[in-house]
């Protein structure tokens, strides 16, 4: 990425004015949390980021500063609480970092009264500077939002898995959000790079299911690991049994048993970032044309489960296991395969 085409994606995309603070936040290693190349090139990548906006800052009126904090060591654990309440005192947030801060940071942009808002960027590469993040964002809002329109009329959803599974997802009661690519009003929180919507899948949660009975997120969800594949069962929307006799399913099985939360299922996600490619990465890899979908927290997003992780496991096309098609059962009684062949089908969203 050229440096005017860097400044332009950071006045579209974030829009810093005049007066106002800009931190960066991350994470670097410590004790038994050790470092990595790529890691490594993320924190010179975010003190060019920084520098870039400190010379824009310089001309336009904002300041800018870094900020340094232990890393947590594990996906949407908490931040610390010196990052927290730098964040809280910021007008922006751009969070480079290893682990992600993104159950932490939406909500402080989130609260009212905010005036903070924010782009979590967990396991950024600057290889995507090539890729997704020089997507046309106008486009990405325009799909992102006609996923969330289709979204908000559904009531279920069922996913076709290419190891020939199949999970059945249940949509009510929820509100779709989409990732725009678009954070330039105290209160927007994004994913970045950008290019997604999601619907947090009814959980039954104890002051819900009186009225709207148990959930009916009910299949297998298979996962690709190096050792192989382990296979999800679900009932009621939480993982009840882990099958496969490899070492990773011992480790997967011990790590629900240990706690109920990690047991939720807590996003059904679908990429629409067209510059977005399948590297293994799930940043980007959650961006492509397909379908994701995530166990653990769910309170981030609008469900009712708080947690001390959340999963995300992608099935676009290049993937392990790909989610082959996915259908949505619309509240009028009609039905629309949104991926065919393990593709978003754009056509649809025009």
């Amino acid at each position: 990425m050229k440096q005017e085409e860097r400044i332009k994606m950071f006045k579209d995309v974030f829009a810093p004015k005049s007066g106002e603070k800009v931190l960066f936040l991350v994470d670097i290693p410590h004790d038994n949390i050790k470092d990595n190349a790529t890691w490594k090139d993320r924190r010179e990548m975010a003190r060019g980021w920084y520098q870039t906006f400190t010379e824009m800052g310089n001309e336009n009126g904002f300041s800018v500063s870094m900020m340094e904090y232990k890393a947590t060591g594990a996906h949407n654990s908490p931040v610390p609480q010196d990052a927290i309440d730098n964040a809280k005192k910021s007008n922006l947030i751009i969070a480079m970092t290893e682990f992600s801060g993104t159950s932490t940071l939406l909500p402080i942009c989130r609260a009212e009264g905010s005036i903070t808002r924010g782009a979590s960027m967990p396991g950024v590469e600057k290889r995507m500077e090539e890729t997704a993040l020089l997507a046309d964002y106008a486009e990405v809002k325009k799909y992102a939002l006609a996923i969330e329109k289709m979204l908000n009329v559904t009531i279920g959803a069922e996913v076709l898995f290419s190891t020939g599974d199949t999970l059945y997802i249940d949509l009510r009661n929820r509100y779709a959000h989409a990732d725009i690519g678009e954070c330039i009003k105290s209160g927007q929180a994004i994913n970045f790079p950008s290019g997604e919507t999601c619907k947090v899948p009814y959980e039954a949660a104890s002051d819900e299911i009186a009225e709207f009975g148990d959930s009916k997120t009910e299949g297998i969800m298979p996962v690709a690991y190096e050792e192989g594949i382990v296979k999800f069962v679900i009932k009621n929307n939480k993982i009840v049994e882990v099958v496969g006799k490899n070492k990773k399913a011992e480790e997967m099985r011990a790590f629900f048993e240990k706690d109920d939360t990690h047991c939720n299922i807590a996003e059904l996600g679908i990429g629409c970032n067209q510059k977005a490619v399948v590297t293994g990465n799930i940043l980007e890899d959650e961006k492509v044309g397909g379908l994701h979908i995530a166990y653990g927290m769910s309170t981030h997003l609008g469900g009712k489960v708080n947690s001390d992780m959340h999963q995300d496991i992608c099935y676009p096309k290049g993937r392990p296991v790909e989610a082959k098609t996915l259908t949505l059962f619309n509240k009028n009684g009609t039905k629309t395969e949104l991926i065919r062949d393990a593709m978003l089908r754009y056509e649809l969203l025009k």
